[in-house]
């Protein structure tokens, strides 16, 4: 009897209509747009006016399903990696799933893991379509960290953008080994004041705006990201060298460097959308993978390591094969 895994079929992105510049940022804080570039490697974000967390995911969601040629009807499991949900409760995931069209009955949830969410998520939903609960997945990151941003402080502002990514996860024998070879996460609690918002339901009452120390994000952030991709290669039984792509959360162009350059990674395999999109969190590998598959970048065969780090910290890192 063959092992039940799961297998990509379907990806889908979006982003808001807005694009902020460093030029147009320029004119609300105090810096520029080679000051922002150098340091980050980031030019532009899309920020959301009237689009919500929901509105983002739903749109992902559907081009997912379209390119998995599957309707939402079929799906029986959403999970969807989120910090910036529309509401406190219900969850966006459940809110996604009614925009959508999901069926009544189907579990949705969503998971909040900050920048590592959608590796979260990824795993959640492999592991459930492994044990049998599910045959059809929806696996998304969004956010609309926007919301949460404090757009007079130009050491975090410059940073961030909204957006969301999706996958289809469907369940296979895997005769050909594609799919999902491999997921791992961690978290150490040590952190939590190190990136957080200065808000919350049970504190402040209301979201609050990140905060962050910059400098001890960026010291653990480099080697997180390379324990986690090692991690999952581990389980996957491969080696660096036998990785197509690698695709880091795009937190800052100065970590995705580092980090592929501990690995071993030459620049011409490492994924990057952070230029046009900085640091969407939870929607940044999805959203970049999406983009990736669709514009040809990345082909059927092709395996790609995904590794995540994000606040708290959690941080984890997964093989796939496309």
């Amino acid at each position: 009897m063959m092992s039940i895994s799961s297998k990509i079929t379907g990806y889908g992105h979006c982003v808001p209509s807005k694009s902020l510049t460093n030029d147009d940022l320029s004119k609300i804080v105090d810096t520029n747009d080679e000051w922002i570039s150098t340091r980050t490697g980031i030019r532009s974000r899309y920020i959301a006016e009237n689009e919500t967390t929901s509105d983002l995911a739903a749109k992902a969601a559907q081009m997912a399903l379209k390119n998995a040629n599957i309707s939402a009807q079929d799906i029986d499991l959403l999970v969807l990696g989120t910090i910036t949900p529309d509401y406190t409760t219900p969850s966006a995931a459940l809110v996604t799933a009614k925009k959508i069209g999901i069926k009544e009955g189907v579990p949705a949830f969503d998971v909040s893991a900050a920048c590592s969410g959608f590796v979260y998520s990824l795993t959640m939903a492999d592991n459930m379509i492994r044990l049998g609960q599910a045959k059809n997945a929806l696996v998304i990151g969004a956010e609309t960290l926007s919301k949460i941003t404090d757009w007079s402080d130009r050491g975090t502002c410059v940073l961030f953008g909204d957006g969301a990514g999706a996958v289809v996860l469907q369940a296979t024998e895997n005769e050909d080994e594609t799919g999902v070879l491999s997921t791992k996460i961690f978290a150490a609690c040590d952190y939590v004041d190190n990136l957080r918002t200065n808000g919350g339901v049970s504190t402040t009452k209301q979201a609050g705006y990140i905060t962050m120390d910059g400098k001890e994000v960026f010291k653990y952030a480099v080697n997180a990201l390379a324990a986690g991709a090692d991690a999952a290669l581990s389980i996957a039984k491969l080696s660096a060298d036998d990785v197509d792509w690698l695709l880091p959360h795009q937190a800052n162009i100065r970590i995705i460097d580092g980090t592929a350059q501990k690995m071993g990674f030459d620049k011409s395999k490492v994924l990057t959308n952070i230029a046009n999109h900085g640091n969407t969190s939870a929607a940044s590998i999805p959203l970049a993978l999406s983009q990736k598959v669709n514009d040809g970048t990345v082909k059927k065969g092709d395996i790609v390591l995904l590794t995540s780090m994000g606040a708290g910290f959690t941080w984890g890192g997964a093989v796939i094969k496309i």
